[in-house]
């Protein structure tokens, strides 16, 4: 038997005021998908994420998240199940965290350590994933997380995503302010992220083409909180629909397994 996709929306519309900011999305994600969501300013990204990570419930239609429907099910305990990278976050943590403890209180989705207890394992498989985002040495570690730099902070973020072993992970333009370099780095991570058949399906929202990673198989292309195209990154992301979508002649390039996007008129 199939197994049921992670998130599934029929017919999702959500009013805010007067103004729809969702507008009839019908979109599923399966368990081994790796999904970008495209689209300018005010095309809904932000509003799908608020649903798929069960801070928002729509005004019509249906969310099923993990198996669960939203208005039917405690989000208190499905946001436990889901890995999430926003700017949200870092204003909701702390500033004299250490990165250590920032990743650490992942495993249960805290925001303070003390909130609960940890065990060795838990404390070495943090310490891992900051390893893994360029954290090598102790010291680096345990720096505060107020002076970490963006590129560094979104690397912490990241691991403390991870850190819970989630259903779901969720990134919400984690790349936005980040230099050249770190973002690179960011890129190179989320890449080995998505080719890790371990991890759970993957949601990366953006709107510049130049920071989807490689592994990413799928795309959701937003305009107006409708969708522009939706399938196979490499069928779906193209000049024409790219155009659509922001509004201007734009031409879609790929070199390798990366894309840029540049625009033919003002």
């Amino acid at each position: 038997m199939p197994s049921a996709p992670t998130l599934r929306f029929d017919a999702v519309t959500v009013r805010r005021g007067t103004t729809d900011v969702l507008v009839d999305v019908t979109w599923r994600v399966e368990p081994d998908e790796r999904w970008i969501v495209l689209g300018p300013n005010g095309s809904g990204k932000t509003t799908l994420l608020q649903l798929a990570t069960g801070h928002l419930h729509p005004t019509r239609g249906l969310v099923h998240v993990l198996g669960t429907t939203l208005g039917r099910t405690d989000v208190r305990r499905l946001r436990t199940r889901i890995g999430l990278v926003s700017g949200a976050v870092t204003r909701m943590l702390r500033p004299e965290l250490t990165a250590h403890d920032v990743v650490v209180t992942g495993r249960h989705a805290a925001l303070e350590p003390w909130w609960h207890d940890y065990t060795g394992a838990d404390h070495e498989r943090a310490d891992a994933l900051l390893v893994a985002g360029g954290f090598p040495t102790h010291a680096a570690r345990h720096k505060l997380f107020a002076v970490l730099s963006e590129g560094e902070r979104q690397q912490v973020l990241l691991a403390r995503a991870v850190m819970g072993e989630p259903e779901l992970l969720v990134f919400d333009e984690p790349a936005a302010g980040l230099d050249l370099a770190a973002r690179e780095r960011l890129v190179r991570r989320l890449h080995d992220l998505a080719n890790d058949a371990t991890q759970p399906p993957i949601v990366f929202v953006t709107h510049h083409v130049e920071e989807i990673p490689p592994g990413f198989g799928h795309l959701l292309l937003l305009r107006d909180g409708r969708p522009v195209a939706q399938g196979r990154l490499e069928a779906q992301l193209t000049s024409t629909n790219l155009s659509v979508a922001f509004g201007l002649d734009v031409e879609v390039h790929r070199r390798g397994d990366r894309y840029t996007a540049t625009a033919t008129s003002a």
